[in-house]
């Protein structure tokens, strides 16, 4: 290790812990504004953090979320180039530290998402039209086997509670904020439209097959799936409708088989 890395590890290392020993040949001006510099460097990471879940903050209340973005950032220091990615797991800090209250971690995870679906790459997706020349030369295996590849920045997870109510609520810091339970498991989808993220709530099965899909599952394998919860022969219709919506929504970007990947852009 050269000295100047030595010296940025020894820098960082104190930035993180106040009981760190201090860089060596720090002079004594240099040491008593560290403590300074600090304060500075956490405070402005605690902004970044309510800035990245304005909605979380409100949820919980400012002094609830201070320690919760507090803890975050001890046991998760920042380590990508841009502070930007400082808030990331922080769905995950909220689980552990709200367990009580599984509606925080959900939101927390749809701010997370939705940043990241804003500055995805640029992605096209495919319309019906696309989708058709896409799969025109489809044979009977292609269509067991084909991959519908959801477009860059999309993320799904399960939820028990209804995001877009609440997330509407939490829009105006004069409202008292109710949580409404869902009756029944959904999926929460977000995804990049144009130039804006956007999310929906999807129903069990279709937020199954999607996720499915967004780990390399083929149609096929999909369809297998659905057709353990569904009655057979409403599987075919129901699978049809999916894809039907999918491409309705704008999150399919492509269609891969084993061999290729297939991607037409067509106007909309």
């Amino acid at each position: 290790m050269t000295a100047l890395a030595a010296l940025q590890d020894a820098f960082l290392a104190c930035l993180h812990d106040d009981d760190a020993p201090l860089p060596p040949d720090l002079d004594a001006t240099r040491a008593a504004g560290m403590a300074v510099y600090r304060n500075g460097y956490r405070a402005r990471l605690l902004d970044v953090l309510a800035d990245s879940y304005a909605r979380t903050a409100r949820l919980v209340g400012a002094g609830a979320f201070h320690q919760a973005a507090a803890h975050h950032l001890i046991a998760h220091p920042p380590s990508a180039w841009t502070i930007d990615r400082a808030g990331e797991g922080f769905a995950d800090t909220c689980a552990a530290l709200f367990a009580n209250d599984p509606d925080v971690a959900e939101l927390a995870w749809l701010e997370w998402a939705m940043q990241c679906a804003f500055t995805a790459a640029d992605e096209a997706p495919l319309t019906h039209a696309g989708f058709a020349a896409a799969t025109a030369a489809f044979d009977a295996a292609d269509w067991e086997q084909f991959v519908p590849v959801p477009v860059a920045g999309t993320a799904l997870r399960p939820v028990t509670y209804h995001m877009p109510a609440l997330w509407q609520l939490l829009a105006d810091e004069e409202d008292e904020p109710t949580v409404e339970r869902l009756e029944a498991r959904h999926w929460l989808l977000v995804w990049r439209e144009g130039e804006e993220a956007v999310f929906a709530l999807l129903p069990d099965h279709e937020g199954e097959a999607l996720n499915a899909a967004l780990h390399g599952a083929s149609f096929g394998e999909i369809c297998t799936r659905m057709a353990e919860r569904l009655a057979p022969e409403a599987t075919a219709a129901a699978a049809g409708a999916i894809l039907n919506h999918w491409l309705e929504l704008g999150v399919i970007g492509s269609v891969r088989t084993t061999m290729q990947q297939v991607s037409v852009v067509t106007q909309k």
